[in-house]
């Protein structure tokens, strides 16, 4: 008998999915292991694979629907040796290995792939491609495993219009594109925190000069002894767990008019995603020397990427960072991740002249390396008074920097 595919149970909280992805059209032969489909929930987005190898016979449920766990979705035409078949479902996904595709790099993009090969793109993409009779194997893909992003097509269209054709002067049709369900999550949960917690930011600048030549001086020995790059993000993230355990006030929530002072500082990191944003989580931080933290936030962000990550592993933050200067700009106003009462926002890192007065009262002018952090919390539980205690401590912790990184 036929194997059937379920939609899988992705973690104790998780009840439901949305098939975003086949990537496997009936009659396909997929290999055991092989990405089948991808899936949408609140927690992540996944790649699901093949619990069996044979062929792809029906697919049941088409994408961008939205089904329970353990529905069937899919039957896959498998025979052992023997002759028999066996019914499988795909476990939870904390059992399951999921395997990306290999790509090759390219100057920043990745080539297009090796005839026979699946481009990995959106129906948004495959949109644009279709209305401008645009072949997108001929298509280099910015995107995380190859994926073709709206700006690599659009890019593409306009580098081959222009070579071919003069500009036009025709206004482009408008397009629309709906919400995806991660987008539509994101979107729903902003705007319920902005209604819930009165908002207050508190934005300090802060010398990261020793920070900046520590990490000069050791960051080729600190990959190659560790496997690890040494980014900024484990310093930051370290002054911040040494200030969330002098004022746990920070590291709370309001729950039913109650403070709940969270027993461990568990640290949510943004990523920010080619198709939405997420936070996966490092628990127990506080636990952790730099090089744990350093090999955690790499490892999670990578695998957010590669959607990879676990429905657990994007759950039960306390505490968040976000790096909103990632892309140059001085700082910004982060909305709270709730149930939390605070998120830190990291700022753009620029070198600035600043005046430098030393023991004897004696002013001058240096070229420093800094940085804007801007804390966002909820006025119903942290007061100004806390929130500049806590911004202190971070900052301190940083421009006097005398720990072991390993």
């Amino acid at each position: 008998m036929p194997t059937d595919v379920v939609m899988p149970q992705m973690g104790e909280s998780i009840f439901e999915g949305t098939i975003t992805k086949w990537l496997k059209k009936a009659g396909d032969r997929i290999e055991k292991d092989e990405p089948l489909f991808e899936i949408s929930t609140d927690k992540v987005d996944a790649e699901i694979p093949s619990p069996v190898a044979g062929v792809l016979a029906e697919i049941k449920t088409p994408e961008g629907a939205t089904v329970e766990v353990n529905t069937v979705v899919a039957v896959i035409s498998s025979a052992s040796v023997s002759g028999s078949s066996e019914r499988v479902s795909i476990p939870a996904i904390s059992t399951v290995q999921v395997r990306s595709t290999g790509t090759v790099q390219t100057g920043g993009l990745i080539a297009p792939p090796a005839m026979g090969e699946r481009q990995r793109s959106s129906p948004l993409v495959r949109r644009i491609a279709k209305e401008n009779n645009l072949d997108l194997s001929q298509v280099s893909g910015s995107g995380a495993d190859g994926r073709i992003t709206k700006e690599d097509v659009l890019r593409h269209v306009a580098g081959t219009c222009g070579a071919a054709n003069p500009p036009s002067t025709a206004p482009a049709p408008q397009q629309v594109a709906p919400l995806t369900k991660m987008r539509a999550i994101i979107a729903q949960r902003m705007v319920e925190s902005k209604r819930i917690s009165p908002h207050v930011h508190s934005v300090y600048k802060v010398d990261m000069t020793r920070i900046v030549r520590l990490r000069e001086r050791e960051k080729m020995r600190f990959e190659q002894q560790h496997g690890v790059k040494l980014t900024y993000m484990p310093f930051i993230a370290a002054a911040a767990v040494q200030a969330l355990t002098k004022f746990p006030i920070v590291n709370s929530s309001l729950v039913d008019d109650s403070i709940h002072y969270h027993p461990n500082i568990n640290l949510g990191i943004a990523v920010a995603l080619e198709w939405g944003l997420i936070v996966p989580v490092v628990k127990q931080a506080e636990e952790r020397n730099f090089l744990g933290l350093a090999r955690a936030i790499a490892d999670l962000a990578a695998r957010a990427r590669a959607k990879k990550l676990l429905p657990d592993e994007a759950s039960g933050s306390t505490f968040t960072l976000t790096n909103s200067g990632i892309l140059g700009e001085e700082f910004g106003t982060p909305i709270i991740n709730q149930p939390e009462s605070a998120i830190l926002a990291i700022g753009g890192l620029r070198k600035e002249p600043v005046v430098l007065t030393d023991s004897e009262g004696n002013d001058t002018i240096a070229i420093r390396s800094v940085q804007y952090f801007c804390l966002g919390f909820d006025h119903r539980t942290i007061d100004g008074a806390d929130a500049g205690k806590f911004m202190s401590e971070f900052k301190r912790a940083l421009e006097g920097w005398d720990r072991q990184i390993g």
